[in-house]
């Protein structure tokens, strides 16, 4: 058509093409401006179905005048050729820009507000989007964001002159046919709960929609995902996704909020209107804006004035080409270890492990994770495990300029993994031109153990021991066990051994040889290592299994200021609170153990069971839905973890999921059949779908095969139900067991 003149619009490019027309670009003879000019294809026009929805578009667009909607012109037909009049838009979509990577987050508030302001507008003329995506968001090179695409609009009324018209009965196109009552209208990763039931919408449904795009637009993943579209509906009407802050941890928890709130899946308990969700961001902009100058003013007043860039590092974790699954526990540890070595560096700041754990195994670049994580470099690589030989390969990479700073590949013998890790540590600081200090070269050299064999038994030792079965326990102990016989001076291996004789005397078997074997163990780590921080855990381990929670809690709290992301220490200091009682600082410290506890899922045990005996219905249930998130996505990677599936039995009993429910705690029984454990957890799963009969059998099963924790179980609100009866208190007679 380049070249044509329809009416008085000349043709001069093609700018692109969809399912509903081709766009051109044209001038306006008339007026002398260019315009953009979509035609619909001659057999669509010829399928009145098409023909409404392709002037249902033109309609919508005409009654709005708005900075955020694209401004239709005309609509016309010519010679049999039905086109449309709109502005000629520079820039590009939304969905291109998210392509390259995640907004920033004064450019994401600006965004939003500007939408949130369109469909206030929208909204003020009775007229609703329905499928408000980043396809249909365009971003002009001045940063004005533009809805285009009213074909699936609902309006309160169709052309002038006409009966009023429901769009929710017979008026929006959707796969070539008008829709009737119940059709599902819309895209299915960005549509409402009510839109995916077929229910009648209304504003508050682009609101939801909205909420999706921001979710997107900041995470660069989508909040309900899946392979085909039932998945995808299934999760907008029954799943939580996850916070935003799990994908990037700076962003701001306000944003969460509203982007959650946003996203309500009753609409009740959605903004009402776009003007509220409007003033959230609004709110939160003014905030940013007035932290950022406050930083600002703070960094110009130190010496010279200058704003120092931080050498900050991320690790990811490693690829693992072995090709066997089983060889992921080496490349964790490995690099996890890594990322403490790096610590030992002052000069350098090193992201927390959780923060790259959501990471792993995804295909994502380094220099996307440096952006989102606000890194000003990462480090990733590879390991190859073949027998006794070990490939491991590095790269340092500029997130800004996609460039590599540096980068090694290492083909050494298992012996040498430590050499390795000591390699990377000093070649990255030489990089960056940090200068290390006597100290920190005798920290980097320090080995944990001199053996790879009793070094590659820690590793899987420590795997089995985060699932706290009875049979994973025992399996943890006895990698534990032969890698101090192997190397009698290892202390990490001795406090990992601690906890989990502790474990044990709190869960399976109230022995005094259990607690006297953590008690030798845990001190025997501490004289090796007295500067080491999972012995000094061991220790605390070792006071609570002793009933001894206050001396627990004043030990792990020091610990945990110095490092956030301690293995189990979050959870130790979780569960002691909850034996002595402190609920309320549990649940001030949730979110913090959350973060900083990554893939550790024990952690909303505590956190879950203190909002139940606070009461605190409404948070719970929230909580729910993130811990089901968390176990299904370990479950992914694990799913032989039996108490896992239990757990998650649990949140869908509580939830009215009941076959579900049943289906996890018979896996998780099959699994680990006569486990103390997942008896007890049986129970609490029975318990919420309240079934009291079946729920006290299981309980007393799991004390018949072991359990023994009687504090735990006389304040666990999961057994709210049992609570008071006369054959629990036979089982757990009151007082019994208390410190």
């Amino acid at each position: 058509m380049i070249g044509q003149t329809i009416s008085h619009y000349k043709i001069t490019a093609k700018l692109g093409s969809g399912g509903m027309g081709v766009v051109y670009e044209a001038e306006d003879t008339k007026l002398g401006r260019h315009v953009a000019v979509k035609f619909l294809p001659t057999e669509m026009a010829q399928n009145p179905a098409m023909l409404e929805r392709f002037q249902r578009e033109a309609r919508a667009s005409s009654a709005l005048n708005h900075p955020g909607i694209c401004t239709v012109y005309e609509i016309d037909h010519h010679e049999g050729q039905h086109f449309i009049v709109m502005e000629l838009l520079e820039g590009e979509t939304l969905d291109k820009r998210i392509r390259r990577g995640a907004l920033e987050l004064g450019s994401l508030l600006e965004f939003g507000i500007q939408v949130a302001d369109a469909l206030e507008s929208a909204s003020a003329k009775g007229i609703v989007h329905r499928d408000l995506k980043p396809a249909n968001i365009w971003m002009t090179p001045r940063g004005q964001a533009k809805i285009l695409d009213f074909g699936l609009a609902k309006m309160e009324s169709s052309r002038p002159g006409a009966a009023p018209v429901n769009a929710d009965e017979a008026t929006a196109v959707h796969g070539g046919e008008l829709t009737t009552a119940g059709m599902v209208v819309g895209t299915a990763s960005y549509m409402s709960p009510e839109q995916a039931r077929g229910q009648t919408t209304d504003a508050r449904t682009d609101i939801f929609s909205l909420g999706v795009v921001l979710y997107v637009a900041a995470t660069r993943e989508k909040p309900f995902n899946g392979e085909t579209a039932a998945v995808i509906t299934e999760a907008i009407l029954n799943r939580e996704p996850l916070p935003i802050h799990q994908h990037d941890s700076s962003l701001p928890a306000e944003l969460n909020r509203i982007i959650s709130r946003a996203m309500e899946k009753e609409r009740s308990m959605r903004y009402q209107t776009a003007t509220d969700f409007k003033t959230d961001l609004l709110r939160l902009r003014r905030d940013t804006q007035s932290g950022s100058r406050a930083a600002a003013d703070r960094s110009d007043s130190k010496p010279g004035g200058a704003r120092a860039s931080e050498k900050s590092i991320a690790v990811l974790y490693f690829e693992n080409l072995s090709g066997i699954k089983e060889d992921e526990y080496f490349r964790d540890g490995v690099t996890e270890d890594i990322i403490t070595e790096l610590a030992k560096i002052k000069g350098l700041k090193v992201l927390s492990r959780p923060s790259v754990l959501l990471y792993r195994d995804k295909s994502v670049t380094a220099a996307e994770v440096g952006r989102q994580l606000k890194a000003a470099f990462v480090l990733a690589g590879s390991i190859r495990r073949g027998g006794n030989r070990l490939r491991i390969t590095a790269q340092l990479v500029d997130p800004q300029t996609d460039s590599l700073v540096w980068s090694e590949r290492y083909d050494r013998e298992m012996a040498d993994v430590f050499s390795v890790q000591d390699e990377i540590a000093r070649k990255i600081a030489e990089a960056l031109r940090i200068t290390l200090s006597p100290q920190e070269q005798e920290a980097l050299a320090s080995r944990p153990t001199e053996s790879t064999e009793a070094y590659d038994l820690y590793l899987r030792g420590r795997t089995y021991a985060r699932r706290f079965t009875r049979l994973d326990l025992e399996f943890a102990y006895q990698m534990f066990e032969n890698a101090v016989r192997i190397d009698p001076n290892f202390a990490a291996a001795y406090a990992a051994m601690a906890n989990v004789c502790s474990s044990f005397h709190i869960n399976f078997e109230r022995e005094a040889s259990w607690l006297e074997r953590a008690h030798a163990a845990a001190e025997k780590a501490v004289a090796l290592r007295p500067d080491l921080p999972e012995a000094k855990i061991a220790r605390a381990w070792v006071l609570y299994a002793n009933g001894k929670y206050e001396e627990a809690l004043a030990l792990v709290r020091p610990i945990i200021e110095s490092k956030r992301d301690l293995e189990s220490a979050y959870y130790l200091l979780l569960r002691a609170l909850f034996a002595a009682g402190h609920y309320q600082e549990i649940v001030k410290i949730g979110e913090a153990a959350i973060e900083a506890s990554g893939s550790d899922y024990n952690v909303y045990v505590p956190i879950g069971n203190a909002l139940g005996a606070l009461g605190k219905d409404e948070a719970l249930r929230s909580l729910r839905q993130r811990r089901l998130h968390a176990f299904e996505t370990h479950l992914r990677q694990v799913p032989e973890d039996a108490r896992a599936h239990m757990l998650l039995a649990g949140d869908y009993g509580y939830m009215g999921r009941h076959e579900e429910a049943v289906r996890e705690a018979d896996l998780a029984m099959i699994l680990r059949p006569n486990d103390a454990n997942i008896a007890y957890n049986a129970a609490c799963v029975l318990c919420a779908m309240s079934k009291k009969g079946e729920a006290m059998a299981a309980l007393k099963k799991a004390v018949a095969v072991g359990w023994k924790d009687a504090v735990w179980t006389r304040r666990d609100p999961d057994l709210s139900i049992l609570h008071g009866d006369p054959e629990f208190d036979k089982l757990f007679p009151p007082g019994e067991g208390a410190p």
